[in-house]
């Protein structure tokens, strides 16, 4: 009797605590909104949802080569003409307006995304208004793979030149470095050829020159073959990233793609972190499959459900490190790992936003950077999301670079509500962080809001005001304009 009575109450409990977490996480579903919200007509947004800004006209550029260059003539001529500013557009992924300006004319530039691979020398051109999903589905069948991009598939080609993104590649520099050459259609309507032979002043420029210089048509890049990657995973102490990731993954070759995450759940904070890397292996790789839509909403809801919630930064943590563990030595395809979609992580909750912030480190400070910045975190009252670490080697091809040596990129997720006392919070977290950053020899991203004064973004970019300078002597009208601009001119 006593037997069963136990047997049962084992049951019990162990359906309890099931139970608890698979709760936990259907509530988060319970409370989301499939309402989209719709940006008025007249006006622009971007991803932020904080940017909603009444503009003269959108115009979607056609697909064709000879007809958008004919178009864009047009409308260059009519914004000189009734003195109208241009501001350019992909899949508006920046935070902080710079795809936007004030009763201005909006490009978009999406339907622009033509494609042809030149398999023998390596070399994918493609429009720039092509996402990289596009170009990952369209060189797959073809054995190639992207050489450098961030880490969502969902970003213009244009935008990530425009911004000059980094990726999960390993200690390769940003996607500058992969960016043979490309096309500019400048303020007078010219088609400039940019390469580190051609025009190279203003290829410099308009990488990371977050459309200011002019419009990026076509862009060719460098590929690589695609690859079979075998999954492996390290849990480690925070303090012991830098030396672990010599070891594991800094002098070994066959290491193609990584990421660490820092833990960010009260229960030690900041002291823990994951590597995640990927190996070559000699399998042939297989072609890219559909994803399983109920997979990927399982993960999106998990890590939506840590919002606000001790505990679901808990359990995210105890469910992907023990996933981890089962996934080691899984194989996968480097296409298949670089085509995934920020719908991964989506937030349905009108009343709020997801904000990204980077900053970047050298290996030397990486250390006394996560000491500096764990009292600031722990004292804001805004919610900290997740923290990835990337590696991110010497830029030598932007003008306005943030890695001017090998660093550690730390990109720090945030929710926010959309209220004037949580961005005024925001901004001042913004600047406590990035003072933590000046201390220890730091950069910081410009893509996102714009809560960093002039005088202190020159502090980090010292070399703005010359890239001002050439902004006025490549576009003395100043026809390419956004908030960015404003901002920090």
């Amino acid at each position: 009797m006593k037997k069963r009575y136990f047997f049962a109450i084992g049951i019990v409990i162990v359906l309890v605590f099931i139970s608890i977490p698979i709760i936990h996480v259907l509530r988060t579903k319970w409370n989301e909104s499939d309402l989209k919200t719709e940006t008025p007509k007249g006006y622009a947004n971007d991803v932020s949802q904080l940017n909603l800004t009444k503009i003269d006209t959108l115009i979607k550029v056609p697909s064709s080569k000879t007809e958008i260059e004919n178009q864009l003539r047009q409308i260059l001529k009519y914004a000189k003409e009734k003195k109208l500013k241009i501001s350019i557009a992909g899949a508006q992924h920046s935070m902080g307006g710079h795809t936007i300006y004030p009763n201005g004319i909006l490009l978009n530039m999406l339907p622009y995304k033509h494609m042809e691979l030149d398999a023998e020398n390596n070399i994918l051109t493609i429009g720039s208004g092509a996402l990289w999903e596009d170009a990952i589905q369209y060189i797959d069948i073809k054995g190639k793979s992207i050489a450098v991009m961030q880490a969502f598939s969902s970003f213009s080609i244009g935008g990530s030149v425009s911004v000059n993104g980094h990726g999960w590649q390993k200690n390769i520099p940003p996607v500058g470095s992969s960016v043979v050459s490309f096309t500019l259609m400048n303020h007078n309507g010219e088609i400039l050829n940019c390469s580190r032979e051609e025009n190279p002043e203003l290829f410099k420029l308009v990488i990371g020159g977050y459309g200011l210089f002019g419009i990026i048509l076509d862009v060719r890049l460098k590929v690589v073959d695609n690859t079979s990657l075998k999954y492996r995973y390290v849990r480690l102490k925070s303090d012991d990233y830098t030396n672990d990731y010599k070891r594991l993954i800094a002098d070994r070759p066959e290491v193609s793609l990584v990421f660490g995450r820092l833990r960010i759940s009260d229960k030690h904070f900041l002291e823990e972190a994951t590597i995640n890397y990927f190996e070559k292996t000699d399998e042939k790789p297989s072609s890219i499959t559909a994803k399983n839509a109920k997979s990927e909403e399982i993960k999106r809801l998990v890590f939506r459900s840590t919002v606000n919630s001790e505990y679901g930064k808990r359990l995210r943590w105890d469910l992907e490190t023990n996933l981890s563990k089962m996934a080691q030595n899984i194989v996968y395809t480097r296409n298949e790992l670089l085509d995934g979609h920020v719908s991964l992580i989506e937030n349905k909750d009108p009343n709020s936003t997801d904000l990204l912030q980077e900053y970047f480190i050298p290996e030397r400070n990486f250390n006394q950077f996560i000491k500096d910045i764990k009292p600031i975190l722990k004292n804001s009252e805004l919610d900290l999301l997740n923290i990835t670490i990337r590696a991110v080697n010497k830029d030598e091809d932007s003008y306005m670079n943030y890695a001017r040596e090998n660093v550690f990129g730390f990109v720090l997720l945030f929710n926010q509500k959309k209220t004037t006392k949580q961005e005024d919070a925001m901004k001042i977290l913004t600047n406590k962080l990035l003072d933590a950053t000046l201390k220890n020899e730091g950069t910081f991203y410009l893509p996102y809001r714009l809560h960093i004064d002039r005088i202190k973004m020159r502090k980090v970019y010292p070399q703005a005001d010359s890239f001002f300078a050439m902004k006025r002597k490549y576009d003395p009208q100043e026809i390419f304009d956004n908030k960015f601009y404003q901002h920090y001119k």
